[in-house]
């Protein structure tokens, strides 16, 4: 770890802190439902491909929002954007508690413009995970914005890994209370308890957040230091009105089609992971709501881990002389190699469910650890102007590629169920999250094969 002069101050740590607690709350709203997809497919009825659609809905209205988001948070400004966000996101989730009264309501909108009839359970869960997925588009674009503007290059892998964590404390903490506040008071009352969590964050962002050069309990000193190797902000940045980037000006350039790739071939295998692994114990182990909550804990634990070492992990390379991209690129091709051990899982898993379990561990870990260095490279090539409108295209690349990986596996779920042998169905999407790293980085690299910082935007 960076072992940092104490007279610098350490005030950015806080804004990391509460980008933490942000993605966690991030976490903990869109995991409810892949936790309580069991009890409420067997409840309502759905299929595979049925409950594939809900998801899907959230992903495509996640991709789409994510190209605005980005650009709403540049023009925003990170700190009210971020409260937009989180306010949308919380409403949200709230909204899944009353699926069966939204459904109804859209449905009867869907007769008057004719269309045909939906489930009404189905139409309910759609428009909240629209909802929950437009406001969550958010929180991305506003934290790496956050950590540009609070961070020296150096340090912004390790903090957006540190932050980044907050998804696997989510995923970890959803499992451990979700299923019991089910059990005892009810699946609505998930959603109700979980939406509530983010309008309390809000407060404290209130209260703690402001840009360095503005924030009073930021010394000079500190704010010398995140700035020291800023090579696109201009002095009055921050202070007049930003000038505005196109998107399309954007889209010129090599660097950002290697962000939208590496998103677009990996996001989707950590939603499959995030959304499916409850239905995957319980199809392929035949385990319940409540005794999935230790192995998920287990698994996304280790996720924590490789979010927070795999931002560490670049600093090595730079310590040893690479530039910050080569170091970052360097690492990535090394923890791209670790999700090839999910081939195992599927072949070994007759051993024992936890055998699957690790290996799914290492390669979501693996995921952290990518998604703590790829959101890195736009900060490294980008100026701070640019960079939410970047992730957020990237984001909408990666939000379409979740949408391909769920219908696929819905349909191969289905498919190989109707066979009954829904195993199959499994092999071939560990397949493919075993490989999509590999492939992302190889034709990354070719696109910007050395560091390339974009100066003039």
């Amino acid at each position: 770890m960076i072992k940092e002069n104490k007279s610098i101050g350490n005030y950015r740590w806080t804004i990391c802190g509460l980008l933490f607690f942000a993605t966690t709350v991030n976490y903990l709203d869109r995991q409810v439902l892949s936790l309580l997809a069991p009890a409420l497919s067997e409840e309502f009825n759905w299929t595979n491909s049925d409950y594939a659609n809900i998801t899907a809905v959230f992903q495509f209205v996640y991709a789409i929002s994510m190209l605005f988001a980005g650009r709403i948070i540049d023009k925003m400004g990170t700190k009210w954007g971020y409260i937009l966000a989180i306010t949308i996101w919380s409403f949200g989730a709230i909204m899944h508690a009353y699926s069966m009264e939204v459904g109804q309501t859209f449905s009867n909108i869907l007769a008057l413009v004719g269309f045909g009839a939906v489930p009404i359970s189905i139409a309910g869960f759609m428009v909240s995970r629209a909802v929950l997925g437009f406001g969550e588009a958010g929180n991305f674009p506003a934290a790496i914005k956050a950590t540009a503007e609070y961070f020296p290059q150096k340090e912004r892998s390790l903090a957006t890994g540190i932050f980044n964590s907050g998804s696997n404390v989510g995923a970890i903490l959803a499992p451990l209370t979700v299923p019991w506040i089910a059990i005892h008071w009810g699946w609505p009352t998930a959603f109700i308890i979980v939406g509530v969590i983010g309008f309390i964050w809000i407060f404290f962002w209130i209260v703690f957040y402001e840009r360095p050069e503005r924030q009073k309990r930021v010394s000079k000193i500190e704010l010398d230091y995140i700035s020291q190797d800023d090579f696109a902000l201009a002095p009055s940045e921050g202070i007049i009105k930003e000038e505005k980037v196109v998107w399309f000006k954007l889209l010129g350039y090599k660097q950002t089609w290697a962000f939208i790739f590496g998103k677009f071939m990996t996001d989707g295998i950590w939603w499959f992971f995030l959304f499916w692994l409850p239905k995957y114990l319980e199809a392929q182990f035949g385990m319940t709501a409540t005794q999935i909550t230790l192995p998920l804990a287990v698994l996304y634990s280790m996720t924590m881990i490789g979010s927070i070492y795999g931002g560490w992990f670049p600093i090595y390379f730079i310590n040893k002389g690479y530039t910050a991209y080569d170091g970052r690129m360097k690492a990535m091709f090394i923890i791209a190699l670790f999700p090839l051990v999910v081939l195992l899982a599927q072949p070994l898993g007759y051993i024992s469910f936890w055998i699957p379990v690790v290996l799914i561990g290492v390669g979501a870990s693996a995921h952290q650890a990518w998604s703590a260095n790829i959101f890195t490279t736009v900060s490294d090539a980008f100026p701070k102007k640019a960079i939410g409108s970047v992730i957020g295209i990237g984001g909408m690349a990666g939000g379409i590629g979740g949408v391909l990986v769920t219908k696929l596996g819905g349909y191969l779920f289905d498919y190989y169920e109707g066979l009954g042998h829904i195993q199959s169905g499994y092999t071939i999407m560990f397949v493919i999250c075993a490989l999509a790293y590999l492939l992302a980085w190889v034709v990354m690299k070719i696109l910007v094969p050395k560091y390339a910082p974009i100066l003039n935007l």
